[in-house]
């Protein structure tokens, strides 16, 4: 692992173990040999750099809290320190020392989604999908899943909903669900995101409150000191692998301590754990944020990666929304042949969540996705190749300095850490889903925009939930829970979170025309007692005369 190969990373399996190279493309000042055409330089350089290929070991279970390096475990040996006021390496973060587990090569994968299951299920090279754990029943799984994995198909389970950037502890019923799906789909690691998804609670003795949406961690010693102990305790609970997503962000948290890079070199450092690395979030943070992409892969600890992710999204009014509903730009495919020609990704995968294309373009990004992960190995080869045969002159009258020895590092309780994480996020969180007034050094426009996303992001998951609402409210729908979400937070789940949106309309005598109301308030009394209501002949009847 702490070598770098030329292959791209992104072939596909075959029973031999020996892969065939699906993009196309070259590098920067790669030229091949007349007569000779591009892919036979590229089959010529795979072929030249496969032995020293790296790659990230998935097979076996990291060792939570012991010692690194050991046979079949994926825990990271230590990594050299980067203080936080240093400037990052021209080229990439210091490297892990190679792993001694064989390495998994994943390939080009999907998002697999209910909406495109048949299309994935027909589509060539397709090397591996990822699913929501959390809309996955480990005793229904869905049959395309099923053929899938028949089909020798990788799949991975992504969690969204276990908040290791949180102040609480890992919930353990979460853990134990994320742990058997990955057991039902014999998935090789399962994935999670360092964000935060809920707040309040005992640590702040307020009530609960949750986001129903990723939320960015402070990169801050006390966020980082509760976030190892969160994925400490989530690799001990999970039978497989763990690795955790970067996301992508609105708005940034005032008195950050550290870079992205430098965030996530850290994390990597002290857990072992391995890095799912979204470039479109990347692109995201750059442009709401003002961060540099660039530099935060050559921070990245780039044998930790996992995977990587690539989606679409669009920018408006200055802001760049991660919608997974757009085609992947241009700038993130840039940022994923930028990585790409640091290390061998293990595997990359195309997101699609919402507004899915036909086929044939699905099929024309993953060729995109491929051709980008080749031009960046092309320039790592070129890269290697010149560093090979012209290495840097040694003056053997100078005596090289000693590498500082660093000091031992010293894990700080949490439960004072937690706490001041709880206040904190708490009353952000409370700014964005009730209404509260903003805290101190935010940026209040941001925060705005992220109120006004989430409230939407809720609205359009209960119109799903509950598709009722929408044909008896019609067009008053969206603009009714708007208002609604703007001071009453997510409480419950979607479902109940329908039903109370449905009385709080019914609670103002003003806010329906009398059919609606009719038609609302028999929904509601359908769905908010203990079982739905009895249909008899004559109640239907008297309902029909009535209209109650």
């Amino acid at each position: 692992m702490g070598q770098r190969g030329t292959g791209t990373g992104l072939e596909t399996r075959t029973p031999s173990g020996t892969g065939a190279h699906t993009g196309s493309g070259a590098g920067p000042g790669t030229t091949p040999r007349p007569g000779q055409g591009l892919a036979g330089a590229v089959a010529e350089m795979r072929t030249a750099g496969d032995a020293a290929a790296g790659g990230l070991a998935v097979g076996s279970r990291p060792t939570a809290g012991g010692p690194t390096g050991a046979p079949g475990s994926l825990a990271a040996p230590r990594l050299a320190p980067v203080p936080s006021h240093a400037e990052p390496h021209p080229a990439t973060a210091p490297p892990l020392a190679p792993a001694p587990a064989r390495p998994l090569r994943l390939g080009t994968g999907i998002g697999w989604r209910p909406e495109i299951a048949e299309a994935v299920e027909r589509m060539p090279g397709v090397d591996w999908v990822e699913a929501v754990s959390e809309n996955l029943c480990t005793g229904h799984l869905p049959e395309s899943l099923l053929r899938l994995r028949a089909r020798g198909v990788t799949v991975v389970p992504h969690g969204v909903a276990l908040g290791l950037g949180g102040a609480e502890r890992p919930d353990e019923g979460r853990l134990r669900a994320l742990a058997e799906r990955a057991e039902a789909l014999g998935s090789p690691l399962v994935t999670e995101h360092i964000a935060f998804v809920r707040a309040g609670g005992a640590l702040t003795a307020t009530a609960g409150l949750e986001a129903g949406h990723l939320l960015p961690v402070p990169r801050t010693r006390d966020a980082l000191d509760v976030l190892c102990e969160n994925v400490r305790i989530a690799q001990a609970a999970l039978p497989v692998p763990l690795a955790v997503e970067n996301i992508a962000a609105l708005f940034a948290w005032p008195g950050e301590e550290m870079t992205e890079g430098q965030f996530l070199y850290d994390l990597a450092d002290r857990t072992g754990v391995r890095l799912l690395i979204d470039v479109a979030n990347l692109h995201t943070n750059h442009v709401n944020r003002g961060e540099d992409p660039v530099r935060a892969l050559a921070e990245l600890p780039v044998e930790a990666v996992a995977y990587v992710h690539v989606a679409g999204g669009y920018e408006r009014d200055g802001v760049w929304h991660d919608s997974h509903a757009h085609p992947v730009p241009a700038e993130v495919l840039g940022l994923l042949t930028d990585l790409a020609s640091r290390t061998a990704p293990p595997g990359v995968l195309l997101e699609r969540d919402d507004n899915f294309p036909d086929p044939a373009e699905l099929r024309g990004e993953l060729e995109a996705i491929r051709e980008a992960v080749s031009l960046g190995a092309l320039a790592r080869t070129r890269t290697e190749t010149l560093a090979a045969v012209r290495p840097a002159p040694v003056h053997l009258t100078e005596i090289p300095p000693a590498a500082p020895v660093p000091a031992p590092r010293t894990h700080r309780p949490t439960d004072l850490p937690r706490q001041r994480l709880a206040l904190a996020q708490t009353s952000l969180l409370s700014a964005l889903v009730a209404g509260t007034p903003a805290p101190e050094g935010f940026d209040r426009v941001r925060l705005g925009v992220q109120a006004r996303a989430l409230a939407a992001k809720r609205a359009g998951i209960v119109a799903k939930v509950a598709p009722e609402l929408p044909e008896i409210l019609g067009a008053r729908y969206r603009p009714a829970f708007l208002a609604y979400a703007t001071t009453r937070p997510l409480r419950g789940g979607y479902r109940q979170d329908a039903l109370e949106f449905a009385a709080h309309l019914l609670d103002d005598p003003a806010a329906l025309a009398p059919r609606p109301r009719r038609e609302l308030r028999r929904w509601w009394l359908d769905r908010s007692g203990p079982a739905p209501r009895r249909r008899s002949r004559l109640a239907r009847t008297v309902r029909s005369l009535t209209g109650r």
